[in-house]
């Protein structure tokens, strides 16, 4: 009987672990992480860059065609919402009319809430990442190409009330792609004008709370950077800009995200050269990179056309790293440099590639910045020293200033860094601004300065 009863115990001990069990063995399991998924743009159709008249003449539902190149879709209330804390960019290229290796590029911009449109240059954005396309021919498989990015950096933006309750967030999708090539060498492109699609998702994974003082300051998107231009460089003759910035209060746990590429496709051009890049803040060195894969290789699959990955044969490691800084079917990487705790006040980046050499006055690195992190909550001291009351806190049209230390000046930010306005004595006109949160600086006759969020209503 005890051999029975032993046996029974054993069976059901191993039935449990065997995974039919109908009840949780873990007595404290994990809850279940919820995912979202949102298709932004499905196989929308892109058409030669180069042709000022859109050619989209009927548009999915909510997208706005800026140009042949470049589509936006603003993301609803609820959409945002439905945020986690995880958030995965994908992006799929699907061959058209174009064969050869160009640049796309995610963006937001931050669109005055309600309104129906806007003009790229005239808001503020964000270059989210940055992918090659392959040289593909449409009738060979795979004609299309998958780019996938870790974007969790984003969810805060889209969980910040302060950037919300003033800015609508519209998703922008760029592909540059030019027909002429693939009109005699691609079969059935004949006269075509239409060149890629483009699919962009974004999932994300499990819920939380929205952080306050989350902070964003968008600093250059795809800005030509080159040695030769007027605007495109400090010193002529030289590859280096200087990016002047002002934090009206201290960031926590600063980062910069960058992202930079070489182009210049002549005989001997930066497309196809390594170059080191330095970038330094407020004059000491705070990154160095050289850009380009280990290897193209894992990318010669997407490459359908016939020329390949410019040669049919594959290279080496170290051929490739001699050979080209880029990956046609590759994404360019994101990089974020960390700066620690920065205090209110101006800074500076500056991005430099001293050996770059643009052969015939030809190529252009474009850089896209944004500086992201964690506005200081004011500290005891910081109290001590200027001691001041911001009243009322909500407002409605006006907020006035009290302090035991003279008042020099205040200025209104919004939570993209912009001043949207200033006063001079103790009381601040908000009738001018939107309904929003924003940051109220208070500057001292000391030359002391102090910031607190306040929000109008």
């Amino acid at each position: 009987m005890k051999k029975i009863t032993f046996l029974l115990s054993a069976m059901i001990l191993l039935f449990n672990y065997s995974g039919f069990a109908k009840g949780p063995i873990d007595p404290k399991p994990k809850p279940a992480v919820d995912t979202y998924s949102l298709t932004v743009f499905d196989q929308i159709l892109f058409y030669d860059g180069y042709n000022s008249v859109v050619q989209l003449t009927n548009p999915p539902e909510g997208v706005i065609c800026h140009r042949n190149d470049l589509y936006a879709k603003k993301l609803t209330d609820q959409q945002l919402a439905a945020f986690g804390t995880t958030i995965t960019m994908n992006v799929t290229v699907k061959a058209a009319c174009d064969n050869y290796d160009r640049i796309g590029n995610v963006n937001l911009a931050f669109v005055p809430k309600g309104d129906a449109t806007y003009t790229p240059a005239n808001v503020k954005r964000i270059e989210l990442g940055r992918f090659i396309t392959p040289f593909m021919n449409k009738n060979i498989a795979p004609n299309l190409v998958p780019y996938s990015y870790d974007v969790s950096n984003i969810a805060q933006i889209f969980k910040d009330p302060a950037i919300t309750s003033i800015y609508d967030i519209w998703v922008e999708l760029e592909i540059f792609g030019v027909p002429y090539a693939a009109n005699t060498q691609i079969a059935g492109c004949v006269g075509r004008s239409d060149v890629f699609f483009g699919t962009l998702e974004f999932v994300s994974e499990s819920d939380f709370p929205a952080e306050a003082d989350n902070y964003l300051l968008p600093l250059s998107i795809k800005k030509d950077l080159n040695n030769y231009a007027e605007g495109a460089t400090d010193v002529i003759g030289q590859t280096v800009r200087t990016i002047s910035f002002d934090l009206p209060a201290a960031v926590e746990n600063a980062r910069f995200y960058l992202i930079t590429s070489n182009h210049g496709a002549n005989d001997g051009g930066e497309e196809y050269n390594r170059r080191f890049h330095y970038i330094y803040l407020d004059g000491t060195q705070v990154s160095v990179y050289k850009p380009g894969s280990l290897t193209c290789e894992p990318f010669r699959i997407y490459n359908t056309q016939g020329n390949g990955i410019y040669t049919p044969y594959p290279r080496t490691n170290s051929q490739w790293q001699e050979f080209s800084n880029w990956c046609p079917g590759d994404v360019i990487p994101i990089r974020i440099i960390a700066l620690g705790n920065l205090a209110a006040g101006t800074h500076t980046f500056k991005i430099t590639v001293p050996s770059a050499q643009f052969v015939g006055q030809q190529g252009y690195i474009p850089v896209s910045l944004y500086l992201q992190g964690k506005l200081s909550p004011l500290s005891v001291s910081d109290f001590s020293k200027n001691q001041f009351t911001i009243y009322p806190n909500p407002a409605n049209d006006f907020v006035k200033v009290k302090s035991a230390e003279q008042i020099k000046g205040t200025f209104l930010f919004n939570m993209l860094g912009q001043q949207v306005t200033k006063g001079e004595a103790d009381t601040l006109d908000l009738t001018i601004v939107p309904k929003g949160v924003y940051l109220l600086q208070v500057e001292f006759s000391n030359g002391k300065t102090a910031a607190q969020k306040i929000m109008r209503n």
